[in-house]
């Protein structure tokens, strides 16, 4: 299995602190921010990673992280997404490193207090489809929430005014070959971009989507407010770089 951490965007919501560096070089406690996901890749067992970025600093990805081995990567890769067209635009960007591998998916931004290890093992043994995880929050309707039928899901619902269940759709993917095609098949959104959203969806309607509950706490660092959060979370209860 391969992994891929998106790391593109202008990080436009972070204001002045992103003018002149991409938003996941930033440091969240005593790390840059892009280490927590590629930890969390590589303690899942995963070695081959592609780094997807943008903006007007992707020159500095490869001075931080070079060829990978300060985290034991077997090989890292970089590319470059060109403007703002979406997580599933990002994500399409890594089709030709994917070489028909299933792949985990972690955008830049989210950080974890534990691992992933369990579900990636399941997804692993997963004869197709995709994997989602899912935490319970407070303000589900800031995220992709899905709408559950018992273990099932539904559908997954952008940004919903009135959610149909209290959890988020974490920014963490596990998607097989398949999901090439269905980024092939999109049709751009009102913001002007791919959602990744409409490939959950896809296969959902397959039959082929599974999901687990993500154990510990979870954020994300793109705003001010979260980003604080991130580097206090970090600094009072330690996260995934320590299992």
């Amino acid at each position: 299995m391969r992994g891929v951490v998106l790391a593109g965007g202008l990080g436009t919501r972070l204001g002045a602190v992103t003018r002149i560096v991409n938003k996941h070089l930033l440091p969240v406690y005593d790390k840059p921010m892009i280490y927590y996901p590629i930890q969390a890749l590589v303690n899942a067992g995963i070695r081959d990673i592609l780094i997807v970025t943008g903006g007007r600093n992707a020159g500095d990805f490869l001075r931080l992280l070079g060829n990978g081995r300060e985290f034991g990567l077997q090989h890292i890769d970089y590319t470059y997404q060109e403007g703002e067209g979406g997580i599933a635009e990002a994500l399409g960007l890594a089709e030709h490193v994917a070489q028909g591998q299933k792949i985990c998916v972690i955008l830049g931004d989210n950080i974890i207090e534990r691992n992933i290890i369990q579900a990636v093992d399941d997804f692993r043994k997963q004869e197709r489809g995709a994997k989602i995880l899912l935490k319970k929050v407070h303000d589900p309707e800031r995220f992709g929430v899905p709408e559950l039928d018992g273990d099932s899901i539904v559908r997954i619902e952008e940004k919903p005014k009135q959610p149909k269940s209290p959890y988020a759709v974490t920014g963490i993917y596990m998607f097989d070959e398949t999901v090439f095609e269905k980024i092939h098949r999109l049709s751009r959104s009102d913001r002007g971009e791919l959602e990744i959203t409409d490939v959950n969806n896809q296969y959902i309607q397959e039959g082929t989507m599974t999901w687990a509950e993500l154990q510990g706490w979870w954020t994300d660092a793109g705003t001010i407010d979260s980003l604080r959060r991130a580097t206090n979370l970090v600094a009072e209860t330690g996260a995934n770089l320590i299992d």
